[in-house]
């Protein structure tokens, strides 16, 4: 489904490299001590609407003209803040992993005369302007990303009152709409809920008065915290949109490593006494013993190593295909001679190295995602220097 960048496409987005180039004028530091997480922030596009690059109107229709890559989920039609059936406007299609709801463009353009919006969902990877956007979000937030994209029309709201549940960069890439932001904000929301007239209803009596309406215009962004009550409306004319959520690990993640490391230990594999022995003063003690063992190892440095890789693994992965020229691999061999002493995050490099046997560096580095690339290499370089790898 993705498209190679072309040169206009190119030179659009060529000067977002960093956070700091999708926000300017406001600096990255700015951003960090005073928005984010704590409150919304327009950046007005002014004379540089060049960040509006990253989806022309013409992109867009040749994306939607890859038919054969939407379904049901991933292109979706709202009228009257409503989601329009999918049996409405898609057909069944036989595919070889069974049968499908395909989108007509025919139905899909009836809809779009009548006032409809389009909702284009999970198209990251399906451009590469967006997908470049996104990467730079995924490595400053260490986060995963999804894109989607609003295609709306004058006086026509998609969506009634809402809140999300991960932070909201919002890049209006052609025409305008209104934000409308509200006073109040959910407490760090993880739980989708469910799409219904109650919970809509809901929205609306917890949203709070409105705090102030932001129009978006080409190159404009707009970031809002996870939880921000929000809606929006185009008011003149057609309205294109790009929203990227960006949703860093939180605790959960925190508890799923913790219990990875936690589990080679013997006391926290060891059965819990009842409740009710010597008046609880058992389970008790054994709370106490597992209170310290869990934080021992959260203490140790190589709980750190974990939890950061447990954040580059969410990040949007990276594609840089050159063919037809053709990317060199780095081969080793092993040679049986002992590896050189590391940490336990980098110890797994050589035991999944003994197993192959013979390995691209390349293939390693994708293996093991979650680790640093250039920990890798210099793992790799020492283990080449004690004689326990070779290059074949």
């Amino acid at each position: 489904m993705t498209q190679p960048m072309s040169p206009s496409a190119q030179q659009e987005t060529q000067g977002v490299r960093t956070l700091a180039d999708l926000l300017f004028p406001v600096t990255e530091a700015d951003f960090m001590r005073d928005y984010d997480g704590r409150q919304p922030l327009h950046v007005p596009a002014g004379d540089h609407p060049h960040k509006a690059g990253i989806l022309t109107w013409q992109a867009f229709n040749s994306l939607l003209q890859q038919t054969h890559v939407w379904t049901a989920e991933t292109l979706r039609l709202m009228l009257d803040g409503q989601a329009v059936r999918p049996e409405q406007y898609c057909k069944p299609i036989a595919t070889p992993s069974g049968p499908i709801l395909r989108p007509s463009p025919t139905m899909v353009d009836v809809f779009l005369s009548g006032g409809a919006s389009l909702v284009a969902n999970d198209v990251l990877h399906a451009h590469p302007p967006l997908t470049h956007v996104g990467q730079i979000l995924g490595r400053t937030f260490a986060a995963t990303v999804g894109a989607n994209v609003y295609c709306s029309f004058q006086g026509i709201r998609a969506f009634g009152s809402h809140y999300d549940n991960h932070d909201v960069f919002v890049v209006q890439t052609e025409g305008e709409k209104v934000w409308t932001l509200y006073e109040n904000r959910a407490d760090n929301p993880v739980d989708l809920l469910p799409g219904s007239d109650d919970t809509q209803r809901f929205f609306e009596r917890s949203r709070g008065a409105v705090m102030s309406q932001v129009r978006l215009r080409r190159g404009d962004v707009l970031y809002l915290p996870r939880g921000w009550y929000h809606d929006a409306l185009a008011t003149d004319g057609a309205s294109l949109h790009v929203t990227y959520s960006v949703t860093p690990i939180t605790g959960k993640a925190v508890l799923d490593v913790l219990h990875g490391l936690a589990s080679r230990q013997s006391d926290y594999r060891a059965y819990l006494a009842p409740a009710d022995r010597e008046g609880g003063a058992v389970l008790r003690r054994q709370l106490d013993d597992l209170a310290g063992l869990l934080q021992d190892i959260i203490q140790a440095p190589e709980f750190l190593e974990e939890v950061a890789a447990a954040q580059r693994r969410v990040q949007p992965p990276s594609a840089d295909f050159t063919l037809p020229n053709r990317k060199p691999a780095t081969l080793f061999r092993v040679t049986g001679r002992a590896f050189p002493a590391t940490t336990r995050a980098l110890r797994q490099l050589y035991d999944w190295a003994i197993d192959e046997r013979q390995f691209a560096l390349e293939d390693m580095t994708a293996t093991f995602d979650g680790l640093a690339p250039e920990h890798i290499r210099a793992a790799i370089d020492a283990a080449d220097q004690a004689g326990a790898v070779v290059r074949v």
